[in-house]
């Protein structure tokens, strides 16, 4: 190699841009290394995957009864509603409501009401489900906890609650089935 006019030797440069590129490689690829758990870890574990959908059979019960089955680590009512209940529910003034909802957007068959069983006041679990249970002024639910009244389509018509109990998703497979999820 020929010096240069102070006596350095010259520098190969494509040398130089190997080096700085493979290091640059190097980096994204331990970056992205390091990252992946804390990406990984924001998906649902799977336990919670395993209960993204659910069948119930509803067969057995009866008109007037209500059944509670635990969906995604949450009480869901599932409710074969009388025809008195259907009735108080589709009468319903839509001015009176704090969160108006018809009864037709809140069930598929009018019979069979399906709600997540979760007071949206503070997160407690309204009564009602069991025979013998306070209903509240509506006769629906109700949440002891604040005071918060449900009517017969899970309807918030008085208390502190902001809106009505949570529909979820669901479809009727049959007479007898329905998937939540």
């Amino acid at each position: 190699m020929a010096e240069t006019s102070q006596g350095e030797k010259p520098q190969d440069e494509s040398k130089r841009d190997f080096l700085y590129l493979s290091t640059a490689a190097l980096a994204v690829v331990g970056a992205g290394y390091a990252i992946w758990p804390v990406i990984n870890s924001m998906n649902p574990a799977a336990d919670t995957l395993a209960l993204a959908t659910i069948d119930v059979d509803i067969s057995a019960v009866e008109v007037g009864q209500a059944i509670t089955v635990t969906w995604r680590g949450k009480p869901v009512f599932i409710r074969h509603r009388t025809e008195e209940e259907i009735a108080a529910a589709q009468v319903a003034d839509m001015d009176d409501l704090p969160d108006p909802q018809t009864d037709e957007e809140r069930t598929i068959v009018p019979q069979w009401l399906v709600m997540v069983g979760i007071c949206t006041h503070l997160g407690c679990v309204p009564l009602g489900q069991q025979e013998g249970d306070e209903k509240g002024d509506y006769a629906g639910w109700f949440c002891p906890c604040h005071g918060s009244h449900y009517d017969t389509a899970g309807r918030i018509r008085r208390g502190p609650a902001p809106s009505n109990l949570e529909v979820p998703e669901y479809v009727f497979l049959d007479d007898a089935n329905i998937r939540l999820g």
